[in-house]
């Protein structure tokens, strides 16, 4: 059902009624014209509109099914605008009208097809850990053991899927995001999926991880110390970043969150880090003790 917000306000300029139904422009003191194709409905956002009762703007829309929502309320007194907003779920849609389709095909059948169970191996560290090398030898012997599993690797999926982002905070959050929603669908297909990420913020960590509604979320960190990424620095990027030519590096002007309770950390050993094949070994032995290679 609709919800409104109303907000009692001196009685606006006269706006033309084409104009404040939807029409080519909205407008108010201070506040530029929103052209048409740019309506607040095709914004994801509830259409205003004049109150009938005198001196009041109303906020109508379609409040949703999912989680809590507080429209915004945008007021026009004297000259001032001022947004009210913000309670909004992530998991809510900006869109409105839309449905959740299912098909007959699920999980449990693609799982039985493919004789395994999909997850989401997360695996996180700081730059030069070895997370990358982890994840292409595990995708190389789950291969030879007959089991379907795709890599996500951070930095291949930021020439494509994540190009548009950089590393700002609000820019790693999204990037996060994104991969954990590809992973979730790579994991509801039947898939192990490796995701590998320095993903440095554990509140991010854990949005992913609420993704998967089956615990089947398998978080792997690799705890080897920035001395000892650093001293390999395969890429030069702990270089650069001493040198102030990188700002935001993790582990050097970020900070890194290391997990809390993830299922699997890897130490280094005697200041080295273990050999790939070792490391995969673990992340194996652990998803066959969990059942995952099989069905």
């Amino acid at each position: 059902s609709a919800s409104e917000t109303t907000a009692p306000l001196p009685r606006p300029p006269r706006v033309p009624r084409a104009t404040a139904r939807g029409g080519d422009s909205f407008r108010c003191p201070r506040l530029a014209a929103v052209p048409r194709h740019q309506s607040p409905a095709n914004l994801g956002l509830p259409a205003l509109r004049p109150s009938l009762a005198a001196g009041r703007w109303r906020i109508t829309g379609d409040g949703g099914s999912q989680g809590r929502l507080r429209f915004p309320s945008v007021e026009c007194a004297g000259g001032q605008v001022k947004d009210k907003v913000l309670e909004m779920s992530s998991t809510v849609p900006k869109s409105s009208n839309i449905f959740w389709h299912d098909c007959p095909v699920g999980k449990s059948d693609r799982q039985k097809l493919l004789k395994q169970k999909g997850c989401v191996v997360w695996i996180t560290g700081l730059s030069g850990s070895g997370k990358s090398t982890l994840a292409c030898t595990l995708g190389r012997e789950l291969h030879t053991r007959g089991k379907l599993a795709y890599v996500l690797d951070g930095d291949n999926l930021r020439h494509g899927l994540n190009k548009d982002l950089g590393f700002k905070a609000e820019d790693r959050v999204e990037n996060i995001r994104r991969v954990g929603e590809v992973a979730k669908l790579f994991a509801d297909a039947g898939l192990v999926c490796i995701a590998s990420l320095i993903s440095p913020y554990r509140r991010d960590r854990e949005s992913c991880r609420a993704m998967m509604s089956d615990n089947s979320f398998i978080e792997v960190f690799l705890n080897m110390s920035l001395e000892l990424c650093e001293a390999r620095d395969p890429k030069g990027l702990y270089k650069l970043a001493r040198a102030g030519k990188i700002k935001g590096f993790t582990g050097i002007d970020d900070p890194y969150e290391p997990p809390l309770n993830c299922e699997i950390e890897i130490k280094e050993v005697d200041g080295v880090c273990p050999s790939p094949s070792d490391m995969a070994g673990q992340v194996v032995t652990y998803l066959e003790e969990k059942g995952y290679l099989h069905e």
